[in-house]
């Protein structure tokens, strides 16, 4: 009976299977090898843009963020599937980062250790083909830059679910460093440790904004543990995988690199959960063709009534869209603020420009933070 089955399967394969598979691997290879062709002329392109840039002497002069958003803009305007957007772009990122590193990498610091969000942001807006630098602090992360021992720095601004990290902030008040661009990361928070069951788990360790995304599912789940505090999610990670009875809330890096694991996937209370990162660097960029400005602006005169509106009215009066605004003190005097701003536009488009220059004329302070290519994907 089985030998007939068998021979009624065999009767039932398409005619010339075998021969169909062969032709299509043979296509694949083929393309393969106009891929890698392909690849290699373009890095061979790459070094003699970098040969025009010697005298300009680092990396960190031949990488040009505006360029690179139009890149993957128009990769993401071609894509016809079956790839999704966010992998067509992941795939010429990780191109443009191996083609820029042949000479010497960029140097990115991050907030971290290894194994944190802010270092799959890194990767996400540079490519793997960099050197990472883990740091312990957001000061320090901005101190690198500024010293020049870091190119760039990646550093969360703000979570969709719990707002501005105001630490962020806070340090562009005294900081001559610019915002060059954006990231944003879906962050997928896990429950990781090395326990079989979850009424094992005596407590969790987290970073508090982790431990604040994930509230209602921690109530639900896991009502009587306590809830710990680390300085990141790599931390908690780091105790779980040390201390018996941890857990710990991060994502798959973090899993990876502690050898965690995953007790239950994506824990976080809503499922657009989302951190932006900026881009910090030491100068400005010219017009990538879409672009968000961020300004530090104060009144001369907050105490007075409808201060903050007129400050703002050169943005109306010009039709620049104010998508966020944020207040943090000046560490002037006490009950004094500044006033953090992002606008759609470039600052040398010419509605900004002639708002900003009306913005100028108005504000007791003015800085100009950065003009920078929106996220993509």
């Amino acid at each position: 009976m089985a030998r007939k089955k068998a021979s009624e399967s065999a009767s039932r394969k398409p005619a010339g299977g075998d021969d169909d598979l062969a032709k299509i691997r043979a296509r694949i290879d083929a393309i393969d090898s106009e891929i890698a062709a392909l690849i290699s002329e373009r890095a061979r392109w790459a070094q003699k843009v970098a040969l025009t840039k010697q005298s300009q002497g680092s990396a960190a002069d031949y990488y040009r963020p505006e360029r690179e958003a139009q890149v993957l803009r128009g990769v993401v305007a071609r894509n016809k599937g079956p790839l999704t957007n966010e992998e067509m772009a992941r795939l010429f990122r990780e191109i443009m980062s191996a083609c820029l590193a042949q000479e010497e990498p960029l140097k990115i610091g991050y907030l971290g250790p290894e194994g944190t969000f802010s270092q799959t942001a890194v990767y996400k807006q540079f490519g793997h083909s960099v050197q990472a630098l883990p740091l312990g602090t957001i000061d320090e992360v901005f101190h690198e830059v500024e010293a020049g021992s870091a190119d760039f720095g990646v550093v969360p601004i703000e979570n969709s679910t719990e707002g501005t990290v105001n630490h962020t902030l806070d340090m562009f008040i005294s900081s001559p460093l610019k915002i060059c661009g954006e990231v944003e990361l879906r962050v997928r928070q896990h429950l990781l440790g090395n326990m079989s069951a979850l009424d094992q788990v005596v407590r969790v360790c987290a970073h508090p904004q982790s431990l604040a995304q994930c509230r209602a599912w921690l109530k639900e789940y896991l009502p009587g543990v306590a809830l710990v505090e680390a300085s990141s999610n790599a931390e908690g990670a780091r105790r779980a995988r040390d201390e018996a009875g941890t857990a710990a809330i991060a994502g798959d890096a973090a899993a990876e690199v502690y050898g965690l694991e995953k007790l239950v996937s994506d824990i976080e209370d809503r499922p657009d959960n989302t951190t932006r990162f900026l881009v910090i660097g030491r100068k400005l960029f010219p017009p990538s063709g879409d672009d968000k400005t961020t300004l530090l602006l104060s009144s001369s005169k907050t105490e007075d009534a409808g201060a903050l509106h007129r400050l703002l009215l050169p943005l109306a009066e010009h039709k620049v869209n104010m998508t966020r605004i944020e207040s943090r003190p000046s560490r002037q005097r006490k009950w004094h603020y500044v006033f953090f701003l992002d606008i759609d536009g470039h600052a040398e488009d010419p509605p900004v420009a002639s708002a900003l220059e009306n913005l100028r004329r108005q504000a007791g302070l003015f800085r100009l933070l950065g003009s920078y290519p929106k996220a993509i994907v």
